[in-house]
């Protein structure tokens, strides 16, 4: 029967309390000002300097169930020590992370050094890259370093502890998902950082090359010159009259820009 008594306590609200970012039943107090909210995010929504939380520096923790504020760390669990609640399902102690949401399946990352959502089973750490990938991307993703500690291109936001998904692209840079997404919607199909190419374009390349062939496309417009291939990076020299004159002769790519002549050696 006690035990019985301490499960039920122990599960007492579960899911019922939280914010919009978290589910949990306590709330953390930010050293840095002193001031109590329900998570990191919370925090750094609200402060009017732009300041953040170091999720590391939280020493103190304020049960929602029974208001009993206190510490966190490696030698307190995540049940209340006052009334026997579990503050959240899910707790990391390197992180002094609680949330009571398991079905995201969080697991911490030693190399990240965060916890991160989704599976441990099913996601890697990328050494170069410096982040956690889907496994589906082990050895068929082109590294980038630290590609993942940046902003976002198109949002600006901080891709690294992002909360939404993220999206890593043919050449190797990052961007959310959502506004990868969004990025498609605007007919935008090269990567804003580099300019590569997002998919495989053979289909339309070929397609292209039919309807200039078929269609006698005037093709003499940009003169003699440099064109670079924002695809494989080689240069190729064209000139008037020349069919599909902003065509990579090296990898038959139309995703192309006018450069300068190449400076060779004396």
């Amino acid at each position: 029967m006690d035990m019985e008594l301490d499960e039920a306590r122990r599960g007492f609200g579960k899911m019922g309390f939280g914010c919009k970012h978290y589910r949990r039943r306590c709330r953390i107090r930010a050293p840095c000002c002193n001031d109590v909210f329900h998570c990191r995010h919370c925090h750094n929504e609200s402060t009017k300097d732009g300041h953040e939380l170091d999720r590391h520096a939280v020493e103190s923790v304020i049960c929602l169930v029974c208001d009993t504020e206190q510490p966190i760390g490696d030698q307190i669990a995540q049940v209340c020590i006052n009334c026997g609640v579990c503050m959240g399902e899910y707790f990391c102690r390197a992180c002094k992370f609680l949330d009571d949401d398991v079905d995201k399946e969080q697991y911490h990352c030693k190399d990240c050094g965060i916890c991160r959502v989704g599976g441990k089973e099913k996601f890697f750490h990328c050494q170069k890259c410096g982040s956690c990938y889907s496994v589906t991307l082990r050895d068929k993703h082109r590294c980038i370093e630290d590609s993942m500690k940046n902003n976002c291109p198109i949002c600006y936001e901080y891709l690294f502890d992002s909360l939404r998904e993220t999206s890593v692209l043919r050449c190797g840079h990052t961007m959310h998902l959502q506004c990868f997404h969004e990025m498609l919607k605007h007919d935008k199909f090269t990567c804003p950082m580099c300019s590569m190419s997002i998919f495989d374009m053979e289909k339309f390349l070929s397609a292209l090359d039919a309807e200039i062939e078929a269609n006698f496309l005037r093709t003499d417009y940009m003169g003699k010159g440099w064109i670079v291939c924002n695809d494989c990076r080689d240069t190729t020299r064209v000139y008037p009259g020349m069919a599909g004159q902003r065509k990579c002769c090296h990898c038959q790519s139309y995703n192309t820009c006018r450069v300068a002549p190449p400076v060779l050696p004396a």
